[in-house]
């Protein structure tokens, strides 16, 4: 049973918004399809107020950027991408190209081959997430991909250096400052002086994601993303202001970033939403916090830990943290979410910023059906055959023609009958007389 001390009011789909935004995206796409630069150029102008004689950075004009960054952020930058280089790495050696014999002269092989390019989108406004830059430019670097174009917006007119410094040290190949809903489209359809990519990585506002949403299939992208979402599983060892303060954390996202506390615990519940509620006012981001909490935030206290579990798998959030007395317990028990994050001494704000893992994860359930970002997302796992034995191929030949046949492709089955013609003798009753 589940008791709900605090809920989230249900609300219907504002249809109406979601409808401007699609009208808006797709009507930015198919002029920069029309226009390419000249549209790019209007955009920019118009969202960003910015319109420089060229988008891209020139090497001068980067060296010159990092060079006004302070020493102390650009250690910490290249101790974090170490980070995720690092583990990124470890994700590309575990994915082994093979060879397999089934049967004799039967060759089965695969192998994991980057995409060509890729595109990353760094937000900027309120939050430049320069964090972004080494999740989705190192990761894919580790991949192999050969070309990286990295898009951000400026910040008020004002050139974000952290970020720009991010991304030439994770290794992106081109720099353009460049926002929003027209970045987007300009690398996936390509304009007169950027070239199109493969595929697209990287958070964004609802404009931004919607733009991915309807350009994917023409280009590959990482995820569909929504608002960032947090869940904490506590039991009655777990510190109330921790988890507190760990919900908050997420919680200033965005005004629309769920946080969610299931425990078994009804002292802890009732002490961490009091603790959140003091803690909200003061904060220099309450703005985006107190509404989310407010109107997103939820306490749900359950009967035991596997009850907690069960929920939690339910709701199928991007970060879970498991604050319990058996935190390595949940690798077992739970199958639904994007990144766990096990005990008091880790928390999600270290998946975000520091620790090494992708922070680019599934959202709004879909954690039901894939991970996040990660070094994969930026690799083609194809397939090859070859049948060297006459034999082995007479054999495949005689199965082909019939398992075609049960289909009624009968082009299929006579590539399979010639090959048991030409290896075994076979008869060929439709071939014409003297082929």
């Amino acid at each position: 049973m589940a008791t709900y001390l605090k809920s989230a009011p249900t609300k219907s789909q504002d249809t109406e918004r979601l409808r401007a935004v699609r009208e808006t995206v797709g009507g930015i796409i198919v002029d920069i399809r029309e226009r390419g630069d000249a549209a790019v150029r209007e955009y920019s102008e118009k969202f960003d107020k910015w319109s420089p004689d060229d988008f891209r950075l020139g090497r001068e004009q980067i060296e010159e950027i990092i060079a006004s960054v302070p020493e102390q952020a650009l250690a910490d930058i290249r101790t974090v991408q170490a980070r995720v280089r690092a583990f990124a790495q470890h994700q590309r050696d575990s994915l082994a190209d093979f060879e397999v014999e089934t049967e004799p002269g039967v060759f089965l092989g695969q192998r994991n081959i980057p995409v060509g390019s890729a595109g990353a989108y760094i937000p900027g406004g309120r939050y430049p997430l320069i964090a972004s830059a080494h999740m989705t430019v190192v990761t894919a670097k580790v991949a192999g991909v050969e070309r990286v174009t990295a898009c951000t917006p400026p910040i008020h007119g004002e050139i974000p250096a952290a970020t720009v410094a991010a991304l030439h040290l994770a290794g992106a190949d081109e720099i353009f400052l460049l926002g929003g809903v027209q970045a987007i489209a300009a690398m996936a359809v390509g304009t007169e002086t950027i070239t199109p990519v493969d595929m697209l990585a990287g958070p964004g506002n609802a404009y931004v994601a919607e733009a991915k949403r309807q350009l994917f299939g023409e280009v590959g992208i990482d995820l569909f993303a929504g608002p960032t979402e947090i869940l904490v599983i506590a039991d009655q060892h777990a510190d109330p202001f921790v988890v507190a303060v760990d919900l908050l954390s997420q919680a200033e996202h965005g005004p629309d970033s769920p946080a969610v506390l299931i425990t078994t615990s009804e002292p802890l519940a009732r002490r961490v939403i009091q603790i959140v509620e003091e803690l909200v006012v003061d904060m220099p981001t309450a703005d985006f916090a107190g509404p989310a909490w407010r109107d997103h935030g939820e306490v749900t206290v359950v009967d035991d830990l596997d009850a907690a579990y069960a929920l939690a798998d339910e709701y199928a959030f991007e970060h879970v943290q498991v604050l319990t007395g058996n935190p390595r317990e949940a690798l077992d028990r739970m199958r639904n979410y994007g990144a766990l994050f096990l005990g008091e001494g880790t928390c999600v704000s270290y998946g975000d910023k520091v620790i090494g893992t992708n922070h680019t994860l599934p959202t709004r359930g879909a954690a039901n059906y894939t991970g996040g970002l990660w070094v994969g997302k930026y690799l083609k796992t194809v397939t090859y055959q070859e049948v060297t034995d006459p034999a082995s191929s007479a054999a495949l030949g005689e199965l082909c023609g019939r398992a075609a046949r049960l289909e009624f492709f009968e082009g299929h089955a006579r590539s399979g009958d010639i090959r048991a013609h030409k290896y075994a003798g076979a008869a060929l009753p439709w071939a014409p007389v003297g082929l």
